[in-house]
């Protein structure tokens, strides 16, 4: 009996102690599987970590080698276009502009650029056209006076006449800087490309250097006459007389020294320098009095565009007063008077001209002038319109002087 009851007793045991056998074994193996599911998640983050670095290390080095290659490319166009005339200068501009520094070369190159911009071009061109045409009238009329020995003294005249030039443009833009901020705000002292003292030592260097040209080569009546000019450009432009702020005495000025001025001094220059004693021959006659009034209708036009920054700083100009078509209008009746007046003359006094160059040419300049006012009255008047307009005048100052030898 004792045995038999013991019996169960011992199974129990042999059981529980089987089933704590059995928990331990599965709670060992269940430790083991939480192990190797953590050295798994472990082996995963390093693999994503290495392939990570790995893709940032290789994209990095994809980046470097683009880079790379793109500075190479660079380096050849550079190299390639350092031997083509034409786009050398673009392309040390390039250079410049990806390096941290412009190198002295670059500087003088945009120095010169902005000088160029601040002596207006369009101007400079009339002052060169005048000049050449007026010059040629008289030696066309004395071919026998031609010497080789005047060429240097020409020169230096046109340099002078140059001179004069780029300084009344100038001191133009040092006392409008505020208003060409406005209107103007490609110009260099306004776009910043030209500093202030720069500007001052041009003009003052075209200035006296025009100046002391004419002194010592032209005599005083030329000298003058130069000198006057200078002055008129001065109190168009600088205060306290500042004339430019009135509409009249501003047209005024800009008649008489583009007008009367260049085309009665070049041409009594001329006459000096070839010993003949100063005549009006009927075409230079005729060119002054027809330059004098296209002049007039440059100055009531040169304003079309410029009229929002007037109004702000309080400078009166016909524009102004009046209104762009007005203006617009005006401008275009006088230069279609001075066709008129141009075909009456001719047809007039036949023996003055070249009658059928004289009354052809001007009736071909009139029709442009209509067309392209008309073209402006299509266009509403707007200031891109008007800025082409402006310039289509120009053309026709242009095209007076290019006539001029042939008349």
């Amino acid at each position: 009996m004792l045995n038999r009851a013991t019996l169960p007793s011992s199974a129990a045991r042999v059981s529980s102690s089987h089933s704590s056998s059995t928990s331990s074994s599965s709670s060992s193996s269940s430790r083991k599987n939480v192990f190797t599911q953590h050295q798994e998640q472990q082996q995963q983050r390093r693999k994503i970590s290495s392939s990570s670095l790995s893709s940032s290390s290789s994209s990095s080095r994809l980046m470097m080698q683009k880079n790379k290659s793109k500075d190479n490319q660079r380096r050849r166009k550079i190299r390639t276009n350092a031997f083509s005339g034409a786009s050398n200068n673009n392309n040390a501009r390039v250079a410049a502009a990806s390096s941290s520094a412009a190198s002295p070369l670059d500087k003088m190159e945009a120095l010169i650029g902005a000088i160029w911009k601040f002596v207006r071009p369009h101007t400079i061109r009339g002052t060169l056209l005048g000049t050449t045409a007026l010059v040629s009238k008289v030696l066309i009329e004395n071919p026998e006076l031609i010497q080789l020995s005047l060429f240097p003294r020409a020169l230096l005249g046109l340099l002078a006449l140059l001179c004069g030039n780029g300084f009344i443009v100038g001191i133009n833009q040092i006392y409008d800087v505020e208003i060409d901020k406005v209107n103007k705000p490609y110009l260099p002292i306004a776009a910043g490309e030209l500093s202030l003292p720069m500007a001052w030592a041009f003009c003052l260097a075209t200035a006296i250097g025009g100046a002391t040209i004419v002194a010592m080569n032209f005599g005083p009546l030329i000298t003058s006459l130069y000198t006057f000019g200078l002055f008129l450009g001065t109190i168009y432009s600088v205060p306290p007389l500042r004339l430019k702020r009135f509409a009249l005495p501003a047209f005024m000025i800009i008649a008489t020294v583009r007008g009367f001025l260049l085309n009665f001094g070049v041409f009594h220059a001329t006459r000096a320098a070839l010993r003949l004693p100063f005549v009006w021959s009927p075409p230079v006659l005729f060119i002054t009095i027809f330059v004098t009034v296209f002049a007039t209708a440059i100055a009531v036009t040169k304003d079309l565009a410029d009229i929002d920054g007037d109004k702000q700083f309080g400078i009166e100009t016909f524009t102004t007063k009046m209104g762009v078509k007005n203006v617009s209008y005006i401008g275009s009746g006088l230069l279609l008077m001075n066709y008129v007046f141009a075909i009456g003359l001719s047809v007039f006094n036949p023996t003055w001209f070249n009658q059928k160059i004289m009354i052809t040419v001007h009736a071909i300049l009139a029709t442009y002038l209509i067309a392209k006012t008309r073209k402006l009255e299509k266009a509403g008047f707007t200031q891109s319109a008007v800025q082409t307009y402006y310039q289509d005048v120009w053309k026709l100052f242009y095209s007076e002087y290019l006539l001029l030898p042939f008349i």
